[in-house]
């Protein structure tokens, strides 16, 4: 097995939030990697990693980052596999690390989600690869199916909670 998906965070500190995308990942069935390689601190690796990373099979990463959150876009300059960029919270509610990763210069793209999205990362690079597979796609579906399944069944179980003055 090899994987199709890189999940890149700036330090093993991000773990909790990345975990999102992985477990993602794993539940569709879509083998992945995990690296923690730093944009400033260990730039030749992110280097090696991005120039590699189509040879070895990537064919979408996902890179989360927090402040200044360089990663992403660092990685978007060296490779044309598409980047998902997750901002990471560690600081100023983690707006600095959205807007370090959603304004990229012309030719850089790097798709963003939210500040710690990293479960739609996961989602989003499934779907990118769901192009071209059939069987993914039909994954995907039923993913969904489930995701409005479990709100139906919240629903429910609210209309039986009582309150006295809840009608």
């Amino acid at each position: 097995m090899k994987p199709k998906v890189s999940i890149i965070m700036g330090s093993t500190s991000d773990l909790p939030v990345m975990e999102g995308a992985a477990k993602v990942l794993n539940e569709l069935k879509i083998p992945f990697e995990m690296h923690a390689l730093s944009a400033h601190r260990t730039p030749e690796k992110v280097e090696e990693f991005a120039k590699t990373a189509s040879s070895r099979g990537i064919r979408v990463i996902i890179a989360g980052a927090g402040m200044a959150a360089h990663l992403p876009g660092v990685i978007a300059s060296m490779t044309h596999i598409p980047i998902i960029g997750v901002p990471i919270k560690s600081s100023l509610d983690g707006m600095d690390a959205l807007l370090a990763i959603v304004q990229m210069p012309p030719g850089i793209p790097v798709a963003t989600v939210a500040i710690n999205g990293a479960q739609n990362a996961g989602i989003l690079a499934a779907q990118m690869l769901s192009i071209a597979d059939e069987e993914l796609n039909t994954r995907i579906i039923a993913f969904k199916e489930n995701l409005k399944n479990k709100i139906l069944k919240a629903n429910e179980e609210l209309s039986k909670i009582n309150f006295e003055y809840k009608i």
